[in-house]
Order: structure tokens, then sequence, then C-alpha cells
């Protein structure tokens, strides 16, 4: 009897992982030094016009791994990460593409356990993100939008809120096995070839936050799936200081970019419901003014203007008028 020969091993995937930073230097040392250590094989850190000796920091580094861009401006973390997946797609052409901020990285083995998986049906894989202290990072959660499902909408309306459509902490058990995701964040974020040739790139103007909620939701229209492993870790060591009614913002121009990207993100994933969505919205945001204390009328102000542009899906505001809008008092 004759046999055939045995099948060839899988290629080894080739994983290009993306850092975007801008002045958070200490950040960025901590996180390069876990991304080099992984079984990574490029790394690319898109500096966005650092003044703090990042640049000098690069030059020092001595790893055939890294690949170095610095930009001429400051282009947020959308055209941060915009800028470094197209120069990863043209200068690596990676089977997946890994992304994350300057204070996001790889718990020891997350590379590992992300090669160990079972990658098949899903364009792009999430990460499961903690504090350094080992609480799940609310800001970084996954959800599956209530908009485009009856079970999450149902539990949304009865009362629970965002935990009615954002992933429990028992999703987060290594154990508990891949979830299907509607959006999932930029902090661990593994997309594959096929897919960042589908979907392209993320819109570079939004500047500052929900880029990754919008990418990832217009990738699941186009029919992209994205999967949620909760044995892949990350940590996301940030500042950000939370509010009686969620996130507060500082500096105060941050707080046009997180409304104006909010609403066209939730365009997005509400679709023919978004119209009678937006004065509750309004409604919402509006209360968040009380964290804000003497800051209140400035953050008022900064909200209108996110409105305003937000409604009218205008993304051409020079960012030097938004820092302006918010120095005034």
């Amino acid at each position: 009897m004759i046999q055939s020969p045995p099948a060839a091993p899988a290629a080894r995937p080739v994983i290009g992982a993306i850092v975007v930073t801008h002045n958070r230097l200490p950040k960025l040392r901590d996180t390069l030094a876990r991304l080099l250590a992984e079984d990574l094989d490029r790394v690319l850190v898109f500096d966005n016009a650092s003044t703090d000796g990042t640049a000098e920091h690069l030059a020092g580094l001595d790893d055939a791994r890294l690949i170095v861009h610095r930009s001429a401006d400051n282009l947020g973390g959308a055209g941060g990460f915009s800028g470094a997946m197209a120069l990863m797609r043209d200068q690596v052409d990676p089977d997946w593409m890994l992304l994350m901020d300057d204070d996001g990285r790889p718990a020891p083995g997350a590379i590992a356990a992300f090669r160990k998986a079972d990658l098949t049906g899903w364009d792009a894989v999430g990460a499961a993100v903690f504090h350094p202290d080992g609480r799940i990072c609310e800001m970084n959660r996954p959800y599956r939008n209530p908009f485009w499902r009856l079970p999450e909408f149902l539990r949304t309306l009865s009362g629970k809120g965002r935990r009615g459509f954002h992933l429990t902490d028992a999703a987060y058990e290594p154990a508990a096995g891949p979830v299907a995701v509607d959006m999932t964040s930029f902090v661990g974020f593994f997309i594959s070839r096929a897919a960042v040739a589908q979907a392209g790139l993320p819109e570079a103007r939004l500047f500052v936050y929900g880029d990754d909620q919008l990418y990832t939701l217009t990738m699941r229209r186009m029919g992209l799936r994205i999967g949620f492993l909760p044995q892949v870790r990350f940590e996301h060591d940030t500042e950000a200081a939370q509010g009686a009614t969620g996130l507060v913002l500082r500096p105060l121009w941050k707080v046009y970019y997180m409304y104006r990207n909010a609403l066209i993100a939730y365009r997005v994933a509400a679709g023919p419901l978004f119209w009678p969505l937006v004065p509750l919205l309004v409604v919402k945001w509006h209360r968040k003014a009380r964290d804000y204390g003497p800051d209140a009328p400035v953050f008022r102000r900064m909200l209108a203007l996110a409105l305003r542009d937000g409604l009218a899906r205008r993304l051409g505001r020079a960012h030097a008028e938004v820092v302006t809008q918010a120095s005034r008092r």
C-alpha cells in the first residue's frame, strides 16, 4: 500500500506589532521591553512628533525587528494607527497586525497564547485587557451591539445599561472560550491581512477616541468576524480618571473628540434608530458636566461643538482650533 506523504506543517504566521506614541517615553519604554521579549516578527513604533526624548531613545535601540517612523506632526492616535497600518502593510505585509497604544502591552506569554489559538473563522481578534493590578479594564471591555442583537437589546432595555451588552467578567476566564463581538479596542487588537484588505484603514481624521469603535463596527457591518480570546491577555497602564458619570477627560480639548466621534460611531451602531437615540444621548452627556466642577462651562461648550460637528459628520476642524476653544474661560 502506498502511503501519502505527511502533510507539511502549517506556516508560522508573521505578526507585526504596532505602537503609536506621543510624549509618553516612560510608558513606551515598558511597552517596548515587553514587546521585544515576545515572539513577534516586527515591531513598528509610530512616533507622533514627540518632544520628550522619544526619538533619541528609539535611535539607541538595537533590534532588527524594530521599525521606527517619526511623524512631522502629531496626528493623534487615529492618524497614528492609520498611518502605521499603511506602513506595516506596505513594508512588511504580515499575516496579522497587532495594535496597541504606548501604555498597552501584552502580558508575558500573550503572543504564544495567540499563536496556539484556533483562529479558524476569525478575521480579527481582541485580547482580554486588564489594569496592572489585575482588574478588568472597563474602557477596553468589548461588546455585542444591542442594536443588532435582540438578547443584548432586551437586557439593555431591562435596566442593565452597559452590562446588558458588554462582555461579562465570566467571559474573561481563560477557560471561557472565544466569543463573537462587534466592538473591541485597539489595545491588543489582532487583524488579519485579508481583513485589512477589505476594511481598509481606520479613519485618520478622528484624531483621538472612537477610532477603534468605528473601525470594528464597520468591519462587522461588512460581514467580517471578530473574536474575543480570553486566554490572550494584555495590560493597560492607563491613568484615565473615573468620575461619578464615567471617564473624566483632561485636558478639556479631549471632550470635543470623545463626543463628536461617539456620535459618528453611534450612527453606524444604531442605524435607523440613531435619530430617536440622539436626544437621550444629549441629556446623558450633559449630565457629565457635574464631574468637571468649575470647568463645567467649558465642558458644555466643547460638548456643544462636538454635537454640531458629530451630527453633521464634520471631521475637518483643525486640532489647533479645538485646543483654542477649550482654553477659553
